[in-house]
């Protein structure tokens, strides 16, 4: 007699590229629910998920959050929500298939019964939903929640998953507001889930440009030779916006552009630029290897000399007269929170001493951007006259994070004519040019990867705990030193910033 083997679906093969990665059985709770990161974010993600077929066909939505709602009240928000900011067009037969999973449950984050009657709803979606007891609860409150919403969890049984079933929390940044504060809330959140079952989304690291950092140098032989002492003069990473605080004064006043921008994204930043190649490309491989590079960045000894902040003045932008910070509508006239930041780093590795990382962040500058520019040194040897090259600048590689995605590559190009003239020329690489389908919302693929288990692009607790060691002496000698130095909106920021690379004999980018 025969024996007859099962064959395994080929198409389910993890190396096969003819499926994309789609969630298996599963849910998705959302405390905070009626805030504006979730109305114009997450709801919009999921949406974008189901749209695009990464959803499985029962996947349920839950609200959680202090309003007098039914679940068809919920559903309308969150129609509404998907309406104005999804990125995919509306289907209506994807968002019927998703309103069957959407539920509300009423309550404050300290009510027993809302809790209990979140876990009723979560046992009711398995049964008819058939989400298999897989959720992720979604903390999208302000940190000072955080512990009253895990505790709660944890006494109503939320965070014990089923057998064979997984449960997970994702916590929104600030991960704290200094070291101390960062430790003791790790410590809140591992007392109640697993270190391997918590998600810190930095959603910056859920865009494609960033992911291309990784596929750029590791996966490119033309580069990789160069990213060293030996070629590389500094390296500049920039985030930019040309918007004031909105309507964030209650969060902004006393956190700071320091604290908001540089303890997370832009340090992670430069730990992908920096890191050495990983094994592997599973999370335990690159955060060993980003926190190596972590764990050998320096602070310069004259923190007056080599960090800056500034706020920002009433001046024009875009066409309009706008206020300064202390104008703004909820901030303390006497405010020193700074809206500009701007350091001096040093790597201790054979790879990059003596090569400056400079850091600067900052509110109603001249243009909304975000880039890494790898600035390389100057020939050792030009046998050119200077007058032929005194158009050519340095060769640079910029990897342009937001809002225009690619890569630029400039270098030095003889001018057409009879006369020997280099000047600078570049080369464009436009993620919008060169593929056909557009990038995914960065909170689409960070979703999805909470809800398939895939911590590549979440930082770990040690991460968020050496980067707060990295800021802390800077954010204490501001503290000790006087106000932040004025600059008017709509310009690059502060004077001092400019002085601070002059000193080195360089100068910032006009990205």
């Amino acid at each position: 007699m025969t024996q007859v083997t099962s064959a395994a679906n080929p198409l389910r093969d993890a190396q096969d590229r003819r499926l994309p990665r789609i969630a298996g059985p599963s849910g998705l709770v959302i405390f905070g629910v009626t805030g504006d990161l979730s109305r114009k974010k997450l709801m919009p993600a999921v949406y974008d998920l189901a749209n695009r077929g990464l959803l499985p066909p029962g996947f349920s939505l839950i609200g959680f959050a202090r309003r007098d709602w039914e679940d068809q009240d919920f559903c309308q928000v969150v129609h509404d929500s998907v309406k104005q900011y999804a990125r995919t067009p509306f289907r209506e037969e994807v968002w019927r298939q998703l309103g069957e999973g959407m539920r509300f449950v009423p309550g404050v984050f300290d009510d027993d019964d809302a809790f209990r009657s979140l876990k009723a709803t979560i046992e009711d979606l398995d049964k008819t939903r058939g989400t298999g007891g897989n959720f992720a609860f979604y903390l999208s409150v302000p940190p000072k929640f955080f512990p009253t919403v895990l505790q709660q969890l944890k006494k109503h049984g939320l965070t014990d998953a089923p057998e064979g079933s997984w449960r997970r929390a994702v916590i929104e940044k600030p991960f704290g507001h200094d070291l101390a504060s960062a430790q003791e809330l790790n410590q809140v959140v591992h007392r109640v889930f697993r270190q391997s079952d918590v998600f810190r989304i930095d959603h910056y690291l859920g865009k494609e440009t960033v992911q291309n950092i990784l596929a750029l140098r590791f996966a490119n032989t033309m580069f990789e030779p160069l990213w060293n002492r030996s070629y590389v003069d500094h390296v500049q990473i920039t985030m930019a916006e040309d918007i004031g605080i909105g309507g964030r004064a209650g969060y902004y006043d006393g956190i700071g552009a320091a604290r908001d921008v540089i303890q997370n994204h832009l340090l992670q930043l430069l730990a992908l630029t920096a890191m050495e190649e990983p094994s592997s490309f599973d999370a335990k491989a690159l955060v060993t290897e980003k926190l190596k590079v972590l764990n050998a960045v320096r602070l310069p000894k004259d923190l007056g000399r080599y960090t800056v902040r500034g706020q920002y003045q009433a001046g024009w932008q875009g066409g309009r007269r706008v206020p300064g910070y202390l104008e703004e509508e909820g901030i303390d006239p006497a405010s020193r929170t700074d809206t500009y930041a701007a350091i001096k780093l040093e790597i201790d590795n054979r790879r990059w001493a003596g090569v400056p990382f400079y850091l600067r962040t900052g509110k109603r500058l001249g243009r909304r951007v975000t880039e890494i520019a790898v600035v390389f040194q100057r020939a050792p040897y030009s046998p050119f006259d200077a007058t032929d090259t005194r158009e050519l600048g340095q060769n640079a590689l910029v990897i342009r994070v937001q809002p225009d995605e690619g890569v630029t590559i400039r270098f030095g190009s003889k001018v057409p004519g009879t006369s020997m003239e280099i000047r600078d020329v570049t080369m464009d690489f436009a993620y919008g040019e060169s593929f056909t389908e557009s990038s995914p919302e960065a909170y689409e693929r960070l979703i999805l990867d909470v809800l398939l288990g895939d911590a590549n692009l979440f930082p770990r607790h040690q991460e968020v705990e050496r980067s707060w060691e990295i800021l802390d002496p800077v954010e204490e000698y501001w503290e000790a030193h006087g106000r932040p130095e004025p600059y008017t909106a709509g310009t690059w920021g502060p004077q001092a910033a400019d002085e601070m690379l002059a000193r080195d004999g360089r100068s910032w980018r006009r990205p």
